[in-house]
């Protein structure tokens, strides 16, 4: 829906549930009529839809449920993941990809070994969605404006998700400045904590991660080169290899076109190495 009311491109839904892609282009589509955006939205059960595709947006998967981890989704997506990748590859070989589904950053890992794509092509969303659960915490404690807040959040998506308090400001004025470090620990907490309040209240997250993936689809549809937090497969950065983790990335065209190394110290460090260690032994049960 974000992406029809910002009037990016064309749009194909696909899905294996009979009807339902097709019912969804043409709610959208009586939406984007109404609105005056002349977008096409087509929905389809037959991946040969795909063809030509730019971009291709992966969101299929069990969602997690009240009471679980997105780690407790690992094996039971694994399958699916590699299905629709390979599915990705045949009908959409040039695209980029970015991975929604959990966990998202063994998923996106998956889906770039399955694909076969150059690293730069196949990121995942996780990031853009916890710096923006960050940035509203931030707001609330602050009693400041949220286009005051610029926050940034690392690592795993996961339980070691990674806010950066250190790369985080009010309009470039460093958080110590207005918080305390309790406060800021708190904050930290409740970031990790927030997704599984939302999923017991109403089952699943949709706006928040629908934003962040089109702010990403965004960046590289008009070659904006967004720094942007996003998961992305390391060789050497942050001294990690071999697997696919949330780290500050340029966005272009091209996809992830650079990744930016910060210096992460204490509590900060400590996190993220924590969170990719969790990474590694998910990578490893992968099938």
């Amino acid at each position: 829906m974000i992406l029809v009311q910002r009037n990016v491109d064309d749009i194909t839904l696909v899905d294996i549930i009979p009807g339902l892609p097709e019912g969804e282009a043409l709610d959208l589509s009586h939406m984007a009529a109404e609105l005056g955006i002349d977008v096409k939205i087509t929905g389809s059960n037959d991946y040969t839809a795909l063809k030509g595709s730019d971009i291709v947006i992966i969101t299929a998967g069990l969602a997690r449920k009240p009471g679980m981890t997105r780690m407790d989704l690992l094996t039971k997506n694994a399958g699916i993941i590699k299905s629709v990748a390979g599915e990705v590859a045949k009908y959409a070989p040039d695209s980029k990809l970015i991975m929604v589904t959990n966990p998202l950053d063994a998923m996106t890992y998956l889906a770039l070994r399955t694909t076969g794509f150059k690293k730069n092509r196949v990121f995942g969303m996780g990031g853009m969605l916890d710096l923006s659960r960050f940035k509203e915490l931030l707001s609330e404690e602050l009693h400041i404006s949220r286009a005051s807040i610029n926050a940034l959040v690392l690592g795993e998506h996961g339980e070691s998700m990674t806010p950066v308090p250190s790369y985080s400001s009010v309009n470039g004025i460093p958080l110590k400045y207005f918080l305390t470090d309790q406060q800021i620990d708190e904050a930290i907490d409740k970031t990790r904590k927030v997704a599984a309040e939302v999923i017991a209240k109403k089952g699943a997250t949709f706006y928040a991660p629908a934003n962040g993936v089109a702010r990403m689809v965004e960046a590289v549809f008009y070659d904006k080169k967004a720094l942007l937090p996003v998961s992305a497969y390391v060789e050497g950065e942050y001294g990690l290899s071999g697997i696919c983790i949330g780290v500050p990335a340029i966005l272009g065209n091209e996809g992830v076109e650079k990744i930016v190394e910060l210096k992460l110290e204490g509590k900060e460090k400590e996190s993220f190495e924590k969170g990719a260690a969790t990474l590694k032994e998910a990578i490893g049960a992968l099938p």
